[in-house]
């Protein structure tokens, strides 16, 4: 028995010394020590002698385990050193070589447009107000001059929620707040979100940005309303812009305008992001209306002003030449990486 034993484990070594890979070493590992190994099977022999004979061959079997469990780890970190060291020689590295810049990332391009008017309006005394997405009745219709039986509502179709209030139809209610927390003279811009239930096409979406703009003080005019509107439109496009003042009517402001700019899609010819007019309706705008003011506790005797909702998604498509509003908010990555 110790005959045997002893051949085991020279054979065992000497296999384990010869071992080419990790694989081999662990189908020798289950050969001579696994449950049915042939140095494990040494261990049921031990039933067939006697108490004394038992001892002394039990620690010859276990000497033996622990020889090859021995050899099994020193050729294992053998394997693993020649591994690195043959790295070493087929895949050099240069570590004063520069690493691998990742991608980066970039905004979406309507707020970098964004990011340019706040820049353009805080550069004229102008202070940028947020407000929340989901709003009042009364902030979003009834300050504004549109009590619930008023027409005006069946032009802004409505998301609301369960409990009363509604998804912010435009960004005129940020208007309301900044009014009622400041009194003037107020120079405000609130740019943000808004959403529509209507149908989607070229130039329509459901959901889109404005950005609100307001200024009330003394004797505020038409003539400070049409400057701040050129000014604005020169510092986007960098060159003065064709636009048309054309009477328009909104609760809010009295006398109300819309303000349209040549379709820069087309180049005025018509297009389907102008409905073939040649022009974009831009900025409805005009004189706060007295009823506002009022309800905002201002005077209107001794204060006027100005407000404007600039489309923002449609300024953007003017700027890069986007013939579709639905590309903004569609996911696809081959769009904004244009802007890149």
């Amino acid at each position: 028995m110790q005959k045997i034993l002893d051949e085991a484990r020279a054979k065992a070594l000497a296999e384990i010394a010869a071992a080419a890979d990790d694989r081999a070493l662990y189908d020798l590992k289950v050969k001579y020590l696994g449950k049915k190994g042939e140095i494990t099977e040494q261990m049921k022999r031990m039933r067939d002698l006697s108490p004394d004979a038992r001892r002394n061959f039990g620690q010859l079997v276990n000497e033996a385990k622990e020889a090859v469990e021995q050899a099994l780890e020193a050729r294992a970190r053998g394997l693993a050193e020649n591994k690195y060291a043959r790295l070493a020689e087929s895949d050099w590295l240069d570590a004063s070589l520069p690493g691998i810049v990742p991608p980066r990332g970039h905004v979406h391009p309507v707020y970098a447009v964004q990011r340019e008017l706040e820049e353009i309006f805080t550069s004229m005394g102008f202070e940028i107000l947020d407000g929340p997405e989901v709003e009042t009745e009364y902030n979003n219709f009834e300050a504004l001059n549109i009590p619930a039986d008023h027409p005006a509502r069946d032009m802004q179709d409505t998301f609301w929620t369960e409990d009363g209030n509604l998804l912010r139809t435009h960004t005129s209610p940020v208007q309301i707040r900044g009014m009622a927390l400041r009194r003037p003279p107020l120079r405000l811009i609130a740019p943000g979100r808004v959403f529509r239930y209507e149908a989607t096409d070229a130039s329509h979406e459901n959901t889109f940005w404005q950005m609100e703009g307001l200024m009330v003080d003394r004797n505020i005019s038409v003539a400070h309303l049409i400057y701040f509107m050129k000014s604005l439109l020169r510092e986007i496009f960098k060159r003065d812009m064709t636009i048309r003042l054309r009477p328009g009517y909104f609760p809010f402001v009295e006398p109300g305008f819309e303000l349209d700019m040549q379709c820069q899609v087309c180049g005025g010819a018509g297009c389907s992001v102008c409905k073939q007019h040649g022009w974009v309706e831009l900025l409805p705008c005009g004189l706060v209306h007295p009823n506002v003011l009022s309800m905002s506790q201002i005077d209107p005797e001794v204060y006027s002003g100005f407000a404007f909702g600039l489309g923002l998604s449609r300024l953007v498509m003017m700027r890069y030449g986007i013939d579709d509003i639905r590309h903004f908010l569609s996911g696809d990555l081959r769009f904004v990486r244009q802007f890149a």
